[in-house]
């Protein structure tokens, strides 16, 4: 006991000790804390505000109308042996992979709230999930920060694909826990409110009496379900834009004081360590922090070469920042969802994106796939970066929906093809 309470002292001391540093920086450098927090809040409204609360409200609407649950009864059987985890995760998985992060974490958090999974699923599903939006990927890094949009096929690659890997590595995250088990598809007979079970319900089926139930055990009304989705999301999106000002300024204190120039110099010898330019260290310092910053790094080290600044910016996308941390343990919080299984998997991720993206940038900057490539993103040009607020939300919600429409159809099919086999297979017996 007295062991414990010592470490628990000891962590307050500290804690306390770093916030009165913090503040104490911040009085003797107010035009550092100015300037910084006026660029975070810019980076805020002008890109993930828009970016994301659409994709907040549409994702809280769906889950009340059912649609979800209609979705993941269709998606059960791809999700479950490939994934561990219930059909209604492939949700998360389309708008988590079209919005990026943080929308992924927020879906999970939803569905553990209201015990559609377990602790575990929950910890699968936020581990793979995390990832940057198409948009950020083409638009502000590819063509912003590389000047070049045929290098978004070498980074998508790399980032989604071992993302991918990812989920399929987390099925073997507590492997003796217990599945949600599947809901029994339930259908009424009478006008008396009498119903029966039905084993054999054809997919399609128990898919609308699942977004039948789920929506009759919602009940808000339409008014009510828009304005709670709507409060809730711009709740998140204030907790967001505190966590991206406060890691603006946290970083720009610590360049001020020379932090930042003394971790830059480990991180030289540490990527020369590992073959990589030491001109790079600032690129993965700003990337340890903040994504964008880390990403703008790494487009600028032109020094160290094309190859090895996909390398990074590969790592810098999956790692995410520990902005990006902070705003999934803030959303995390709200249930028992555990924070280690998730960095754990960050650290995983990056590295494999980064091997991915060493391996494949040689192979796809050849004079045939080059070729290959679609005109439109050969004729990108810096030209597609949004400007305007009403530009980024409408860019960011016409892409990521198509991309969400896209990945769903991939895991309709591929869960068809698993229900096709599963019933030659009854067949033949």
């Amino acid at each position: 006991m007295s062991r414990s309470r010592t470490s628990s002292s000891i962590q307050i001391v500290l804690i306390a000790a770093t916030i009165g540093l913090f503040i104490l920086l911040m009085i003797i450098y107010p035009d550092t804390v100015l300037s910084a927090s006026t660029r975070g809040l810019a980076i805020w409204w002008d890109v993930l505000f828009p970016s994301l609360l659409p994709f907040f409200i549409i994702s809280e609407a769906l889950l009340g109308f059912g649609i979800v649950h209609f979705i993941g009864t269709l998606l059960d059987p791809i999700m479950r042996p490939m994934f561990r985890i219930p059909g209604i995760g492939g949700f998360v998985v389309a708008m988590g992979y079209a919005s990026g992060y943080p929308v992924g974490a927020k879906l999970t958090t939803q569905l553990r709230m209201q015990r559609l999974i377990s602790r575990e699923e929950g910890e699968r599903l936020v581990a793979f999930t995390t990832s940057s939006d198409p948009i950020f990927l083409i638009g502000a890094v590819s063509i912003g920060f590389f000047g070049d949009a045929s290098l978004a096929l070498t980074i998508a690659l790399a980032h989604y694909g071992a993302a991918f890997v990812v989920g399929l590595l987390m099925r073997f995250h507590a492997p003796h826990a217990p599945m949600t088990p599947i809901a029994a598809a339930v259908e009424p007979i009478s006008s008396h409110g009498q119903t029966k079970r039905v084993r054999q319900t054809p997919l399609v089926v128990r898919a609308f009496w699942a977004m039948h139930e789920a929506r009759q055990k919602d009940g808000r009304s339409l008014g009510t379900l828009l304005q709670e989705a709507v409060a809730s999301s711009l709740k998140l999106m204030i907790v967001v834009g505190g966590l991206v000002v406060f890691f603006s300024v946290a970083m720009d204190l610590l360049s001020v004081i020379g932090v930042m120039r003394v971790w830059e110099a480990v991180l030289q010898g540490l990527l020369q360590t590992v073959q990589l330019p030491g001109s790079l260290s600032s690129a993965f310092s700003g990337g340890i922090f903040e994504v964008t910053l880390g990403a703008k790094g790494a487009g600028a080290a032109d020094s160290a070469g094309t190859h090895a600044q996909v390398v990074a910016a590969a790592w810098i996308l999956s790692w995410g920042g520990l902005s990006v941390h902070a705003q999934i343990v803030s959303i995390m919080n709200q249930c028992d969802l555990r924070y280690i299984p998730f960095f754990v998997s960050r650290l995983i991720h990056s590295f494999l994106a980064a091997f991915a993206a060493f391996i494949l940038y040689p192979l796809l900057r050849t004079r045939t796939v080059q070729s290959l490539l679609p005109t439109w993103l050969s004729d990108l040009d810096h030209n597609i970066i949004p400007t305007k607020v009403w530009i980024t939300a409408w860019s960011a919600t016409h892409t990521g929906l198509l991309a969400a429409f896209a990945i769903l159809i991939i895991l309709s099919i591929g869960s068809a093809a698993v229900g096709l086999l599963r019933y030659f297979h009854r067949m033949g017996r």
